[in-house]
């Protein structure tokens, strides 16, 4: 007997592209007038504490070229450490964004504010840090990652200090390029290659 699995093809939705920004972001798509806006489109609103910061980069292939069409979703907490839900959480700021890279260039930017440190349930403290989900065309499985800053006191973070050889965790740092300002590229393969984590 033939079974299913043996004459069904791979179709476009077991990829994450080309199509992600059409499901995902349809007006960064160029589809306007589906939602009044793309949901995630900014992880602050008018009225959120804290220092704003921007960060940007791109995700870069084994070559060093930027993928052009890599969506990314971020999670972090305010500036209190607090993530929305929590009591006392700021109230303008949700914590979550959905943004691609550019089509032209591959550059991303996420303009936020600063996340402070955030308390474990056994009281150690987690480095400020902002995490990441990436897709693009040929990421069958997306990619999880963190942004971490580099002026900031990251020693005694938990994930950082699990990280060997020590020199990996590196690739979690994001560099101060501004005053407010950031630059955290992605390497997906060969030198350099960004700590993704399994969770």
């Amino acid at each position: 007997m033939v079974q299913p699995r043996d004459i069904l093809c791979e179709t476009p939705s077991q990829t994450a592209g080309p199509y992600v920004h059409i499901g995902c972001i349809p007006s960064f798509a160029g589809l306007g007038d589906i939602y009044p806006e793309d949901l995630g489109r900014s992880p602050i609103s008018e009225g959120a504490t804290g220092a704003r910061i921007t960060i940007r980069g791109a995700v870069l292939d084994g070559t060093g070229t930027p993928l052009r069409d890599a969506m990314l979703e971020s999670w972090q907490p305010d500036a209190a450490g607090r993530f929305a839900g929590m009591a006392g959480a700021d109230p303008h700021v949700s914590g979550f964004c959905r943004f691609a890279a550019d089509k032209d260039s591959g550059e991303f930017t996420l303009t936020t504010v600063k996340p402070g440190p955030v308390a474990l349930r056994d009281g150690r403290m987690q480095a400020p840090h902002i995490a990441l989900w990436i897709v693009a065309r040929g990421i069958n499985i997306g990619l999880q990652t963190r942004i971490y800053f580099e002026d900031e006191d990251n020693g005694g973070d938990p994930l950082l200090s699990r990280i060997e050889p020590r020199d990996r965790a590196e690739t979690l740092i994001a560099r101060r390029t501004g005053d407010g300002r950031y630059r955290f590229d992605i390497r997906l393969q060969g030198a350099g290659e960004t700590v993704f984590l399994d969770i």
